[in-house]
């Protein structure tokens, strides 16, 4: 069970991104591979991603890539959907050039009421021949908080939004923020732990069931750390990784809770 956190990039993948890594005592690192909120695509520097692929080798460091916010996979608009297949592409693409392991995307958003089955009609042709063009690449779906028409933010719409790409090979990254927002108990990860090949440890500045995508710092939010740490006895080797304002010392609790959990395994 790799324990890391989110990390900037702007500024340089191997001199910024990798320092933070170091300075927050990462196992794994997840980042952005362009500016996640446009649709234009970063320009790449074949040169600069080797280095980059070549420095978390040396260091055994795994890399995850988020794909960018505008992606909306379910959007009723054809431009939409034109921008966001062709981001998810780039993602993939830019995610094997960097030598990463997984893209994490957004579940999105139906935006109007009523279309839910429509939309899970057709999301399989939509995705997965992206995925399959990637396939070293493990494709990963977020659900969301609940907010907006959410495509997927409870337990059971998120399977069955796998159940429509119906592939074993895309599986789910999970936000205890999310879960938490959408009004599930964190032990419900148990349910769907087969699936799993990424959790987001986030506190939430708000209340169960709010809807609300606000982060917090371990232990100081709405979830609380005795709820949090149910999370690693709900899976078993699937990496965890911090989005929250202090990524170093959310780290370091998380560490705390897998050595505690490893010795209450202990005969």
């Amino acid at each position: 069970m790799r324990i890391g956190s989110h990390v900037a990039v702007a500024g340089g993948l191997v001199k910024v991104g990798l320092a933070e890594a170091a300075a927050v005592g990462a196992e794994i690192i997840q980042l952005f591979a362009g500016n996640p909120r446009s649709w234009i695509p970063a320009a790449i520097d074949p040169s600069v991603d080797e280095a980059f692929r070549a420095a978390c080798a040396e260091r055994d460091l795994p890399v995850v890539v988020h794909a960018p916010h505008l992606i909306n996979l379910c959007s009723p608009s054809d431009l939409v959907l034109s921008r966001s297949t062709a981001a998810l592409e780039f993602t993939m693409q830019r995610a094997a050039s960097l030598g990463a392991s997984a893209v994490v995307v957004h579940a999105g958003s139906l935006v109007t009421k009523g279309r839910r089955a429509e939309v899970l009609r057709g999301l399989r042709d939509l995705v997965v021949p992206i995925a399959h063009r990637w396939h070293d690449v493990l494709l990963l779906i977020e659900p969301t908080a609940g907010a907006g028409e959410a495509a997927a933010s409870t337990i059971d719409s998120s399977m069955e939004y796998l159940d429509a790409l119906a592939d074993p090979e895309i599986g789910l990254c999970l936000d205890t923020c999310h879960l938490h927002a959408a009004g599930e108990e964190l032990t419900a990860i148990k349910q769907v732990a087969d699936r799993v090949g990424l959790i987001h440890v986030n506190d939430s500045r708000d209340p169960a069931g709010s809807r609300r995508d606000r982060h917090e710092s371990l232990g100081c939010g709405t979830i609380g750390l005795a709820a949090l740490a149910t999370v690693l006895s709900a899976v078993q080797d699937v990496p965890l990784l911090v989005e929250t304002p202090t990524h170093g010392r959310d780290v370091a609790v998380l560490k705390d809770m897998r050595a505690a959990a490893q010795l209450s395994v202990v005969p």
